[in-house]
């Protein structure tokens, strides 16, 4: 905000206030509608076009959206680079030590686990939290901040719902199938793009980006981050804001 730009935080579907139109709304978590949602909110703010910046769910959002919405998309600012789920390879097991840091993706497909997260969300983030960042000395206040949102009536249908289709366990949302469509086809990004890893992620292991650089279809910057680990945003702030404005800096 200092160095001009006008900054966005979206609460993410399910969260916080935010609230579905009609009772019978499908709450979905599944990719597409992320991204869709990304480009919901700029149409009724009327902003043309704007530079998305995310990690996990955000940066998938933002993923999506630079990829399927092009013209809407200045720069991208992803951690942990391409995150468009290939749903056609979702059966395909990683190692069992990243598998094992994916345990709730797991437990999200059963009426035992989406209880779980019903009755006991603060339990099961802290312990992802403490996983996926494990130098990151979070205060109190820090995670009741993020609790907070939590507590929405969608939240458990929306938190499930994700893993649920990523898994391909649960029909998408039929408003989204031309956008899934699409992101079978793994599009690329023609934005500028700035990529992030934690050289501390405890479920996500740094890389040097070439993994994901064919999906890059414009310039494209990727820097390992020391001391971060997957909430890079809020355990390195000024990694992030400096790839911010790094990538309008991108040509």
């Amino acid at each position: 905000m200092k160095r001009g730009f006008r900054v966005i935080v979206p609460y993410l579907r399910g969260h916080g206030p935010t609230t579905f139109l009609r009772k019978d709304d499908f709450r979905s978590g599944q990719q597409a509608a992320l991204g869709a949602d990304v480009i919901d909110l700029m149409d009724a703010l009327h902003i043309p076009k704007a530079i998305f910046a995310g990690y996990d769910w955000g940066g998938r959002a933002a993923n999506v959206a630079a990829a399927l919405w092009p013209d809407r998309c200045q720069g991208l600012v992803s951690v942990n680079s391409y995150l468009i789920q290939d749903l056609s390879i979702a059966w395909k097991p990683l190692s069992a030590a990243i598998e094992a840091g994916f345990w709730y993706f797991y437990y999200f497909l059963t009426p035992r686990g989406e209880a779980g997260l019903a009755e006991h969300p603060h339990d099961i983030a802290e312990v992802v939290w403490k996983r996926n960042s494990p130098l990151w000395n979070y205060t109190a206040t820090d995670f009741a901040r993020a609790a907070e949102t939590f507590h929405n009536p969608d939240y458990m249908r929306v938190i499930t719902h994700c893993y649920q289709h990523r898994l391909l366990y649960a029909p998408g949302d039929e408003r989204y199938e031309h956008l899934e469509r699409a992101l079978l086809k793994q599009p690329g990004i023609p934005a500028p793009a700035v990529t992030l890893d934690g050289l501390a992620d405890g479920n996500f292991p740094a890389t040097d980006g070439s993994s994901s650089a064919s999906h890059f279809l414009g310039p494209r910057v990727h820097h390992k981050v020391a001391g971060a680990g997957h909430n890079l945003p809020q355990e390195k702030p000024e990694a992030f804001v400096e790839a911010v404005v790094e990538v309008t800096g991108l040509r």
